[in-house]
Formats: C-alpha cells, structure tokens, sequence
C-alpha cells in the first residue's frame, strides 16, 4: 500500500442539536439534526476536517467542536487563577457572555481603529516634513508660470535679440529693395516697357506678367521686412528681462535633473498632489478621530452596564456555589467575588475581577491563586462546572481527572455531582478514584499494550459483572478481593 494513503480518522456523531441550525446558516452548511464532524490526518501530515461529509476549515470545525463538547482536564483549574477566565466564568453564571462576546467585537474593532489612526498619525507626520520643502518647490514653479509662457519661444527670441545686429542689418536691406534708384525702381522701369510691346508676342506678355509678380513679391517682401524692424523696436522686454526668465527656467531645469517644459510641468501637477493629500489625510485623521471618541464613549457607557449587571449577578452566584461546596465537604468555604471599574477597556469590559478564596473559618479570603490547594481547586472547578452547565446547554462534557486531590467522602459527594449533571448533557469522566467511577451509568476501560514492537492502545466498553470488577481493581489493585467486590457492588448501587 502507497504510505501516503494511509490516515487516520476521528469521528464523532451528535443527536438532536437542533440548537445548531443557525451555525449551519451561517457557515453556508446543510444542517441536518444529526451532526457528524470527522477529522483525517494523512501519514505525511497533512489533514481534512469535514461536518456532515461537507469539507470545512479547521477553523470551522473548531468552532463548531466547543460548542458540541467542552473538554476540561486536571490542567484546567489553572486557569481559575487567570482574571479573563474569572470574568468569562462571571459572564456565563451571570448570563451575559453573549453580551460580552459582542463587546469584545466591537472593542476589536476600536483597536483596529486606533492602529490605524496611529498609523495615519505617523503617515501624517512624515507627510508634514516634506510640505515645507514641496511648498518651497511650489512657489518657484509658480513663479515661472509655466502654463502661460512659452519658454521655447523665449529662448527663441533671446537668440534673436543676441543677433539683433545683424538681423537689423539683413531686413534694412530687404526694407531698401522699393527705395528710389534701387533695383526695384529699375525692374519697375522694365515692366512699363514690356507693357508696351506685351501684345507682339504671347511670350514677351509671359515675361511681362512675370515681371509684375517679382516686382508685386520684392514690395512684399520689403513692406515685411519693414514690420519686422519696427515690431523688434517695439518689444516690450529687454534682452536682459528675457535673460533673467531662461536663467530661472534652466535653474529649476538643472536642480530637478529635468530636460523639458513638460517634465517641469508634471513636477508641478505631482507636487500639488502631494500638498492637497496632505490636507485630505489630516481631514481623514480627523474624521477617524471623531470616529473613535464617539465609538470609545459608548463602548465605555456599554462596559459600565455590564459591570452593573456583573455586581448585581455576584450574590445569587456565591450562593449557590457556596451550596454546592458544602455538599463537597467544604462547609466553611468562603468565596468572594471581588468587582472593581477600572479606567482603561478591555476585551472584557471595565471590569476587574478577583475571585478571594478561604478554606478556613476565621481567615480572611485572599486571592484564589494564593490560597486554594489542588484539591480544593477541584472541587471549585466542579461546582462552577455544574452551575455553567445549568447555564449552556452543551451536549457533551468531557472531565479529565477532575477528581484530582481529593478523595474518601469527598470523591464520593463529586461522584454524586457528576452523576447529577448526567443527567442533564452526556458526561464523560476519567477517574481513577472508586467513589467516582461507581456513578457512572456506562463504563469503558482504556489500555495499551505492545503488539508488534508497536504501542496499541484499545477502549472497550464493559458489561455489568466487568464493570464491578474494574471498580473494585480501582480499590484493591490486580489482586481483586471479595470485600473489594462487595464494595463495588454497594457503590454502584447508590
């Protein structure tokens, strides 16, 4: 067989999750009231998750998976000694961790907000560096007008000015051609007599008529040649005016490393685009700035509700948490819930909270994570465990040596605990202890053995004579007695 096809898969099916409908909505799934989740995991690493035989994402599947099953281990009662797990337990007991989980929405969402206007702040910041210089860069290309003003054209009659002399000179002697005794005068003179004699002879007419047009161009050309020295004459800029502009032109030219008018003139357009979105990334800036006060002040009128709600949920909380203790043979525990407003928001609200522990009569409750043992811890866990699942209508609950630290009559009141919330969710609990295991309705045993110089590990679930002898191996170990029977009979059947 190919190694690359071979994987391994986890399945689970869950009946009657019609509460699940709207999360099949959402994720564009066909709900159906059996749910199926399966996971493969090929040799090579790679894996597919599927919910009813449709290909999801991991992330998907996840969040589909903590809402079919809540999986809490020995690990777990760490976490009551984090404040956010604190105040997760608070909201659910209180009711209001939906209400919490759109908060922390929103509140991710001001967080965005504020990165970006930090970041636009920055962008501002080095836009606003450079706008003296732009501005400067600005008010030099301003000056040269370059939309209006031909620079090519001036160029071009700097050049002429330069050669004024001697253009002069050229057109005072074009102007001279109609002056008396000139050649004009002469050829005039030629013309009146072929005029005379243009009838003879249709060729002597053609010389004639040719004539009267080279004299008609020379008077032409001598009236132009007249114009231009009087429009020279009367320029309205010098030579050094015209100077003064080519110098500035060529200057900004040079210091741009630019060749053309047009270059020049997209430096200008780009620069202009420069400075106007300064002035829209401060008005944006603005907007977002009003933006988050408006956002932060509501969030903060939201998060100051929640608190109120919070204190009001503390009592009936501590009451009945205080039953359930009592009933873990923890009679004189004494649990607070400490709820204070602080200044700045979190994911949680303004709440900060501090569960304040003590075992013992007459000693002042101090934080839990300084004063509870694991065993005490524990039992805490499974008394808010059995409150939350009063609360979330969770399928399946799965405990992992909850157990932990205790034992005698107090594995025996957290048996009949388990056994209560049974009766409610599926629960799952692995036990080592005797007194919990006895409660259950089904038991399974798992094993490992080697096979093949190769770790195998096997679940099987075990009829009633099997189950009184794996509760009494848990009492007496592999040497199963009479009386360890006898015991396991009499705790099942309580």
């Amino acid at each position: 067989m190919d190694q690359s096809q071979i994987k391994q898969i986890v399945e689970a099916e869950f009946q009657d999750c019609s509460q699940f409908e709207s999360f099949f909505i959402e994720n564009d799934l066909d709900f159906e009231n059996e749910i199926i989740i399966r996971r493969e995991i090929s040799k090579d690493g790679k894996s597919r998750a599927f919910i009813n035989d449709s290909p999801v994402s991991l992330t998907v599947l996840k969040a589909l998976s903590v809402q079919l099953v809540q999986i809490h281990s020995q690990y777990n009662t760490l976490e009551l000694k984090s404040k956010s797990y604190q105040l997760e337990v608070l909201d659910i007991l209180a009711g209001l961790d939906k209400e919490r989980i759109i908060f922390s929405q929103e509140f991710k969402k001001l967080q965005l907000n504020k990165r970006e206007l930090h970041s636009k702040q920055e962008e501002l910041g080095q836009a606003l560096k450079s706008q003296d210089y732009n501005q400067f860069v600005l008010d030099e290309l301003a000056q040269l007008q370059l939309s209006k003003t031909d620079y090519g054209k001036i160029e071009n009659e700097l050049l002429k000015l330069e050669q004024s002399e001697q253009l002069t000179s050229i057109f005072s002697e074009l102007a001279s051609l109609t002056d008396e005794n000139n050649f004009y005068e002469k050829l005039l003179q030629t013309k009146n007599a072929l005029e005379k004699v243009a009838h003879l002879d249709s060729e002597i007419k053609e010389i004639k008529d040719r004539t009267s047009s080279i004299l008609l161009d020379l008077k032409e050309l001598a009236n132009d040649a007249v114009s231009y020295l009087e429009s020279s004459s009367e320029s309205s800029e010098s030579k050094y005016e015209l100077t003064e502009k080519v110098d500035a032109y060529n200057r900004i030219l040079n210091k741009h490393r630019l060749t053309t008018q047009a270059q020049l003139l997209d430096l200008e357009v780009e620069i202009s685009k420069q400075t106007s979105s300064v002035d829209e990334l401060q008005l944006m800036l603005n907007q977002l700035q009003d933006s988050i006060i408006k956002e932060e002040k509501e969030l903060v009128k939201t998060a100051t509700a929640m608190h109120t709600k919070r204190i009001t949920a503390v009592e009936p909380i501590i009451s009945a948490l205080n039953l359930l203790l009592t009933d873990l043979k923890l009679p004189h525990t004494k649990l607070e819930i400490d709820l204070t407003l602080n200044e700045e928001l979190s994911n949680f609200g303004n709440s900060h909270v501090s569960f304040l522990f003590s075992a013992n009569l007459g000693v002042a409750p101090v934080p839990i994570e300084k004063a509870a043992s694991g065993g005490e811890l524990s039992r805490l866990m499974l008394a808010l465990q059995q409150l939350i699942s009063e609360k979330r209508a969770l399928p399946t609950i799965l405990f992992d040596e909850i157990d932990t630290g205790v034992s005698g009559d107090v594995a025996q009141k957290m048996g009949n605990l388990l056994k209560k919330m049974g009766e409610r969710v599926q629960l799952i609990a692995i036990s080592h202890l005797p007194q919990v295991a006895a409660k259950a309705a089904h038991h399974f045993v798992v094993s490992k053995e080697l096979v093949a110089e190769r770790m195998s590990t096997k679940v099987i679930q075990l009829n009633e004579s099997e189950r009184i002898k794996e509760v009494a191996r848990l009492m007496s170990g592999e040497q199963i007695t009479d009386a360890a029977l006898k015991n396991a009979e009499f705790l099942m059947a309580q």
